[in-house]
């Protein structure tokens, strides 16, 4: 059940943001939306730290290698991967490259549970349900980005709708496909423990901050992402 959720959780939010579409005649309240963006920066940072790459560094040390160089390694690499695919396909200029842009996101969240899975990694369960509910918190307005334009341009709402959600589609598919190959992941888990950790932050330096920071209502996003990492801290460590 809890292993159903981690999966679904990011598409949900993707597909309640797209919702907004039927219940919002303009753009999500700026206040509420820069909240909201802080937050899931908050908790992706946490969880970078508590959540995969500590736990990548503790499994380097146990298998008698170097405990720094997966997790610097990885990390770089999960930079590096999501900066080559935002110069392939820019972020915002379509739906196609949301969804391509959510791909890795599931691929995160796939990565953590097979780590959750293995019991003697350091990742809980919680841990991981927290950061599948970061990602969807991100998700929210990436799917009524999606939504509420479309709409604006003519299409119907359900059409507008079914488009946004079907951005965030490939969020379960990215995860599964990860649980599949959970044998061959093990041998290199702490590399990729690491680079979903690059990947997320990526997306909060590159995204998530510089949206929650510009124009008005700034302090909000600042407040939500101290909410946030102090969430995913207080989670992560009392229930590991």
């Amino acid at each position: 059940m809890e292993e159903t959720m981690a999966l679904l959780v990011p598409f949900l939010g993707t597909t309640l943001g797209a919702a907004m579409v039927f219940f919002m005649k303009r753009q999500m309240n700026p206040g509420l939306e820069k909240l909201l963006l802080g937050f899931a920066s908050g908790v992706m940072i946490a969880a970078s730290v508590w959540s995969l790459l500590l736990p990548s560094i503790e499994m380097a040390r146990e298998q008698d290698g170097s405990a720094w160089f997966p997790a610097a390694a990885g990390f770089l690499l999960g930079m590096a991967f999501l900066l080559m695919l935002d110069r392939l396909v820019p972020m915002q200029k379509s739906a196609m490259a949301v969804t391509l842009h959510n791909l890795p996101e599931g691929m995160v969240v796939g990565v953590a549970l097979v780590g959750a899975l293995m019991k003697n990694t350091g990742i809980t369960m919680a841990g991981v349900l927290v950061l599948a509910v970061g990602i969807a918190i991100q998700n929210f307005p990436e799917g009524a980005i999606i939504s509420m334009p479309l709409r604006s341009a003519g299409t119907s709402r359900l059409k507008a709708f079914w488009y946004g959600m079907l951005s965030g589609a490939v969020e379960p598919v990215g995860a599964l496909i990860t649980l599949a190959l959970a044998e061959q992941v093990v041998v290199v888990l702490p590399y990729l423990l690491a680079f979903a950790a690059g990947a997320m932050i990526y997306v909060v330096v590159e995204e998530l901050i510089p949206e929650s920071q510009s124009g008005e209502y700034s302090n909000l996003g600042t407040v939500g992402v101290s909410l946030g990492f102090v969430l995913m801290m207080i989670l992560d460590v009392a229930l590991s």
